[in-house]
């Protein structure tokens, strides 16, 4: 039980998801933006225009890079958040929960793993960190 409390650490688990988040998000960013024509002819399948494919390949792209960075993590968590509830109510519910029959387990998983981000911030292995650390050094001078 002692090792478990010399574990207890929230900053080095918050790093753990913005890299989950981060590293996923960077990925499926970069296959949208890379297939945008296919990814585009999806959206219009759904109901929705050419511009909001180009925006949700971009922002998951942009949105992964900044997380992993740990810069604006909130911001970015709460527009992945969005973006993985519109999937998830959109392409995958009616599907069921289960990933094996394209179901919402795993943008459920990515949907939650962004907002703890959002309620978290990005901890101190982060560049919103740094950014503060040298405000509050600049503000105190």
């Amino acid at each position: 039980m002692d090792l478990l409390k010399r574990l207890h650490n929230v900053d080095l688990g918050t790093f753990l998801v913005r890299l989950l988040v981060g590293v996923v998000f960077i990925y499926a960013g970069l296959m949208k933006v890379n297939n945008i024509d296919m990814v585009a002819g999806f959206f219009q399948s759904l109901g929705f225009g050419t511009f909001l494919a180009y925006f949700v390949s971009w922002a998951e792209l942009a949105g992964g890079i900044l997380v992993l960075l740990g810069l604006f993590t909130r911001k970015a968590g709460v527009v992945l958040a969005v973006i993985m509830a519109v999937a998830m109510f959109k392409v995958h519910f009616a599907n069921g929960f289960s990933l094996a029959t394209n179901g919402y387990e795993y943008v459920f998983v990515l949907l939650l793993a962004s907002l703890s981000l959002v309620f978290l911030g990005s901890g101190k292995y982060s560049v919103d960190y740094l950014f503060s650390k040298l405000a509050n050094k600049n503000s105190v001078q």
